[in-house]
């Protein structure tokens, strides 16, 4: 079976390149979500909903369960797919972002899903902007800038509708994690991430029966220890 492997925002499927180019495996996949970083299809209006059946798709597609992982928005999304769809996974790791009814919206998110203001921050969300925020939680330079890189007015207009269709979700999802213990999970976190405190990694790790392991980081592990993220993965798609 594969591995697949899926981003978050405002990410392209290159977060995972460290990663990937480390495992010893080579079935691996890195899916794009649509309008990050390649084209939009017609009618697609970027909500969750349709993140969460557009990827659903991707691993039907797929004709075995695999093991998937999603860092951010593609954790929160790996999250649900095992819930509704747990016949499509062998194995599921997110990391740097959890479903916790207790957890309330960064700050950025919020400008996000604020209509007019949200428009006026995409507006002055800029790739140095970007690379500025990224190494100050010691992302290495030439990953925060190959990343802020990818970051055009296409990205920017699916994250809008996106984080405004999900202003309830942690309510709406957390009543089947519980369910997510029926797949072996793994979660990797970051001990100093600021957009999701690791106590929420905690709860959710307890209620899904997923081990927990940490990096000394923040947010963004994947592009700053992927050769621990790579250990940890083959270490876990090891012992199932």
């Amino acid at each position: 079976m594969p591995a697949i492997f899926v981003h978050g925002v405002p990410e392209t499927e290159r977060l995972w390149d460290g990663v990937r180019e480390r495992l010893s495996r080579k079935d691996t996949v890195a899916v794009s979500l649509p309008g990050f970083g390649c084209p939009i299809p017609d009618d697609f209006g970027c909500t969750k909903e349709e993140y969460l059946a557009w990827l659903i798709g991707e691993i039907e597609k797929v004709g075995e369960p695999v093991d998937i992982v999603g860092h951010d928005w593609g954790a929160l999304l790996t999250a649900r797919l095992v819930q509704v769809r747990p016949d499509l996974v062998r194995t599921w790791t997110i990391g740097g972002a959890a479903i916790d009814e207790g957890y309330d919206w960064h700050p950025m998110a919020k400008m996000w899903q604020t209509p007019g203001v949200g428009e006026q921050v995409m507006a002055g969300f800029t790739q140095d902007a970007m690379v500025t925020a990224l190494t100050a939680e010691a992302v290495p330079e030439d990953a925060a800038r190959g990343m802020a890189s990818r970051i055009d007015d296409r990205m920017k207009a699916c994250i809008l509708p996106l984080y405004r269709s999900a202003t309830t979700f942690m309510k709406d999802w957390h009543a089947e994690v519980e369910g997510m213990s029926a797949r072996p999970g793994l979660m990797i976190w970051g001990e100093k991430d600021p957009y999701m405190q690791i106590e929420f990694a905690k709860r959710m790790a307890a209620r899904a029966k997923a081990r927990l392991v940490t990096v000394p980081g923040s947010h963004w592990w994947p592009l700053q220890f992927p050769a621990e993220v790579a250990a940890y993965l083959e270490e876990f798609w090891g012992s199932v």
